[in-house]
Parts: structure tokens; C-alpha cells; sequence
């Protein structure tokens, strides 16, 4: 109990504790819990942990009874099975695969919580805002649900409005969360990832869903992106009824991908709207830098001669310009097979430290990757596939992958798998090899390498600039006797303890040899004498040094044995 002490302290949600145990147990993790020690934490623990398991659980698969456990906790835990069902760089793949299955329908909020949400968040405006709101939901999530409505003006719009009290609850979820990853991190140390920045990760992104102005602000950016392309729709926003709690946006009429039938659009206008969805992505993720991260079919919408809309812009990436060059680099250096190149490509985009880089077997396995792709043409290299395979093998390695990646790769596997299911024989390389020139030779236009160069030189100028200063401080501290250098020893302890070790051996050593020496003198001079006592004594130092050889052998093997 004493090591859960800082953590009970911190307990102030029980009940909704005890609710997490009871969803544990009935789905057979009981004992997980109870290894983690959450029974200790709260009284009434071990009564649930102890009689609630459903029978029968052992027969559903251990990574459903996970997804299971989700959606009995409501939606905090759904939406966090979502966000992580895009990022398997922070958990296994085929975790990251069940989790996909999570269902965002839930059932709706009474409209007349919603009225009272609407008239707490426009307090005497909101019937000089809308004319009417439609009170059957078009659409209820676990985070927030959608109406109908009609601006005064009678502009058609959608609101999305947040479930009243779901940033309560979420705050009190992401404490249990945190808590509950810190346990499994200090016990269960191979997991091959790291709990608490999972836990961090979804922080931030749950951050970005519970205000609605974040999502806004995201569809007005990407839709000023192709504000001249009539092919290429997101919904307007009307900030005067918006707010951190709701969202209006233009309603978009067409055919939702997610429930296109068969004959509803021909062949002509299925082609059309594969190349502007591609488009739009691409143009997104490698020219713009800012991309809709989760184009999935429920997101798009088919509208008429083969133009597409992008809704719910609430998941967003950004490439930094930075990035972007790395990865046309990452690309130049697959299509030539060079492994140096790509390795330090993968060492700049993930930070990794140069030693990890010459590990025989990612060398290897990189080199596998390239064989698959080396002297593949532009027009047939899938973008998709060689970033998917790169970094998974980034990740076998135990490499972190950057989150902005994840999402830029997730965001182009999905409108390729978008465009195989709407026309299976678009070809997406030979579509992509454009934008693909235009990410590899951007980096060697004379703009670029003036813009390097400008850079370069701006650095040294601050360096020169800034070099004398240092160099006056060091100075001064030398001049004062106050110039200190600290020294960071790694790796040391296994050598510090074989030194331990071999100095116990050498005294234990010198101990047996004076032993020995000092009971042969005691007999040879007892040898004449009638009397025994001398040789005794000389007998026993013999015994006592010969069981300290044996437990000094038996030590050594212990020592090798760890």
C-alpha cells in the first residue's frame, strides 16, 4: 500500500474508478488490475475484482475484450481507441487494427439539452441567430452531435454541439488515464512502447476535439487552399455561431462515400472524383503542408460532375517545410538504393542517435526496403507503401516515429484506398509522380539552394556575431578559477561492477592464502609436541579455508549467471 500512497492522494473520481474496475473484471482483466494494484486503491476494489468476471470471456479474443473494454467506458476511452487506431507507431499494429472497429454512433442527447446548451452558449441571441434547428440529430458521436439548422437569413447550415458535461468527464478520464498508464509503465517494462506518451499523445488531440473553434479554424484554412478550385469543396464557416461548444458550418448536399451504391455515379464521374480527391490530398500533405488527416469515405462527400467535399476537419497534420525536404530526400535516396542517405534521413526525422543508426540488422532490414523499390520510376513508386514500410521498420527497431509522419501517412494510405474501392483501375502512382517531381526537385530549384545558402550564412553571421561574448564568458570564468566542465559517464556500471568484484576475489583470495600459510605453520611446529591443541587449530584454518574457496566459486558462478 505504501508504494500506491502518492497516487491514492491523488484519487479524487472513486466512483468512477470502481466503474473502470467493474469493466476490467466483467471483460476478464480482473487480474491485470490486480497486478497493477488497483484493488489497493480504492476499499470496495477486491469485490469487484474478485466476483464480477463474466464467464465466457476467455472465448472472445484478448484484443476484442480490449476494444470491449473501451466502449463500455464511454467516450473518452472510444475517442482515444480512434486517435490511436491511426498511430500504430505508438502501439502495436494489430491492436491499432482492432481498434479501427470502434463505433463513434452512440445514442442522441435529448433535444432539450441541446436547446439549453445552445441558449447557455447565446444567451438572448439565439432566436435572433437561427430561424429554426431541427430537433431529430442528423448525426450523435461520443463527443459531440449534429443538427440541422437555418441561420436568420435562411443560409442552410449543420451545427455541432458538444455533449454537455463531456469536458468534465474527459478531464476526470485523463487523470484515471495517466494514473493507470504510470502503473502499467512501472510494471510491465517490454511493452515495446511507452504508456504515458500514448496517454500524451491523446491529451493533446482530445484537446483539439473539445473545442470546436480548433476544428473551425482547420476548415477555413484547407478550404482557403482551393478556394479557386471549384472541384474541391470544404464547408463554409459562419464564426458568428461558433463558440469552443459549436460549430456552424455550411451544409454540404451530395452522396456520403461511406453509403455510395452501385449505379449511383457513372464511370466518368468515379474517375473525376478519385483524381480530386487525390488531388486534394496530395496537394495538401506536399505542397501546402496542412492536411485533412482522416479522408476516410464517411468523411467525403460525392458531389455532382465528379467534385468531392471534405467534411469533419477536426484531425488535422502539418509538415513543417523542413520535413518536406527530408522526406524528398528520403524519397531520392530509395529510388538509388542508397542506405547511408536514407538511414540519416531517418536519423534527422526521428532524432535518433548516429550509433543506433549502424546497427547491423536495420541496416539490413533498410536495405531490403530499398531492393523492393531501388530504380523504381516516379510514375510507379507508391508513396504510400514506401513510407508505411520504412517505418515500421523504423518502429521494429524501436525507433519513434514523428506523429506529423504518422498522420501524413495514414492521410495518403487512406485516399489511396479510397480511390482502389471507387475505381480499381485508376493508377494513383502515375497520378502522384507530379507532385512527387515537384517534392524532389523542389529542393534543388536555384531558389531552394539560395534559400539554404541564405540560411547557412545567416548562422554563421549570428555565430561570428555572438562567438566573442562566449568566448569573454569563458574567459572571465577561467580568469576566476570558476570555469567547471561536467563529465557524463554512460555505461560505466557494468564495468564499475566486475572491478567491485574482482578486488572482493583478490581479498577473498589473499584471506584463504594467509589461511592456509598460518595452519601449516601451526602443524608443522605442533609436530614434535605431545600436546594437539596447536594442530587442531591448524586443521580447522584448513577447513575454514577451504569452505571459503567453495563459497567464493559458487559466488563467481552467481555472478556470471546474472
Amino acid at each position: 500500500m505504501t508504494t500506491f500512497a502518492p497516487i491514492a492522494r491523488r484519487i479524487q473520481h472513486v466512483q468512477r474508478y470502481v466503474q473502470v474496475l467493474e469493466v476490467l473484471a466483467r471483460n476478464g482483466f480482473g487480474d491485470l488490475a490486480q497486478q497493477l494494484g488497483l484493488d489497493t486503491l480504492i476499499d470496495r476494489g477486491r469485490s469487484f475484482l474478485g466476483g464480477k468476471s463474466v464467464k465466457g470471456h476467455e472465448q472472445v479474443p484478448h484484443l476484442a475484450r480490449i476494444r470491449k473494454v473501451l466502449e463500455e467506458l464511454g467516450p473518452t476511452y472510444v475517442k482515444m481507441g480512434q486517435v490511436l487506431s491511426t498511430r500504430p507507431d505508438l502501439i502495436p499494429q494489430d491492436l491499432a487494427d482492432e481498434f479501427k472497429k470502434l463505433q463513434n454512433d452512440v445514442p442522441g442527447v435529448d433535444y432539450e439539452v441541446i436547446h439549453a446548451s445552445l441558449e447557455a452558449e447565446f444567451p438572448g441571441q439565439l432566436k435572433h441567430l437561427f430561424r429554426s434547428i431541427t430537433k431529430k440529430p442528423l448525426a450523435a458521436g461520443s463527443i459531440a452531435q449534429v443538427h440541422r439548422a437555418r441561420l436568420h437569413d435562411g443560409t442552410q447550415i449543420v451545427l455541432k454541439v458538444l455533449r454537455p458535461g463531456i469536458r468534465e468527464l474527459t478531464a476526470i478520464d485523463m487523470e484515471i488515464l495517466r494514473t493507470l498508464a504510470e502503473l502499467v509503465e512501472k510494471h510491465f517494462s517490454n511493452l515495446g512502447y511507452s504508456p504515458t506518451k500514448v496517454v500524451n499523445e491523446f491529451a493533446k488531440e482530445l484537446k483539439h476535439e473539445v473545442d470546436l473553434t480548433d476544428e473551425a479554424r482547420s476548415t477555413e484554412r484547407l478550404g482557403n487552399f482551393f478556394i479557386d478550385d471549384a472541384d474541391i469543396v470544404f464547408p463554409k464557416v459562419y464564426w458568428e455561431a461558433t463558440t469552443t461548444n459549436v460549430l456552424a458550418l455550411e451544409e454540404v448536399h451530395g452522396i456520403v462515400l461511406a453509403g455510395l451504391k452501385d449505379g449511383q455515379i457513372g464511370a466518368a464521374d468515379r474517375r473525376k472524383l478519385v483524381e480530386n480527391g487525390a488531388r486534394a490530398v496530395f496537394l495538401q500533405c506536399l505542397d501546402h503542408g496542412f492536411f485533412h488527416a482522416d479522408p476516410h469515405p464517411g468523411n467525403l462527400i460525392a458531389l455532382p460532375g465528379g467534385r468531392i467535399a471534405f467534411i469533419d476537419c477536426g484531425m488535422t497534420g502539418q509538415v513543417d517545410a523542413r520535413t518536406s525536404r527530408q522526406l524528398a530526400e528520403l524519397v531520392t535516396g530509395v529510388v538509388a538504393g542508397d542506405v547511408d542517405r536514407v538511414l540519416a534521413v531517418a536519423g534527422a526525422l526521428g532524432d535518433v542517435d548516429g550509433e543506433k543508426l549502424e546497427d547491423r540488422e536495420l541496416r539490413a532490414d533498410v536495405q531490403g526496403i530499398l531492393a523492393e523499390f531501388q530504380g523504381t520510376p516516379l510514375d510507379r513508386l507508391n508513396l504510400g507503401k514506401v513510407l508505411q514500410n520504412f517505418f515500421a521498420t523504423l518502429r521494429a527497431h524501436k525507433i519513434q516515429c514523428p506523429a506529423d509522419i504518422m498522420l501524413l501517412i495514414k492521410a495518403l494510405s487512406t485516399i489511396e484506398s479510397v480511390g482502389r474501392d471507387l475505381d480499381p483501375s485508376f493508377e494513383m502512382s502515375s497520378f502522384v509522380r507530379p507532385y512527387l517531381e515537384r517534392l524532389v526537385n523542389k529542393r534543388y530549384t536555384p531558389s531552394a539552394i539560395l534559400g539554404r545558402l541564405r540560411r547557412s550564412l545567416l548562422q554563421y553571421a549570428e555565430l561570428a556575431e555572438e562567438l566573442p561574448g562566449e568566448l569573454h564568458d569563458v574567459i572571465t570564468q577561467l580568469r576566476r578559477n570558476k570555469l567547471a566542465i561536467n563529465l557524463e559517464h554512460k555505461g560505466l556500471g557494468r564495468l564499475t561492477s566486475t572491478i567491485e568484484h574482482a578486488s572482493r576475489n583478490i581479498s577473498f583470495a589473499l584471506i584463504i592464502a594467509a589461511m592456509f600459510v598460518g595452519s601449516s605453520i601451526l602443524i608443522l611446529a605442533n609436530r614434535d609436541q605431545t600436546s594437539t591443541g596447536l594442530s587442531l587449530i591448524g586443521f580447522a584454518g584448513f577447513l575454514a579455508a577451504s569452505v571459503l574457496v567453495v563459497l567464493m566459486i559458487v559466488s563467481n558462478r552467481k555472478n556470471r549467471g546474472g
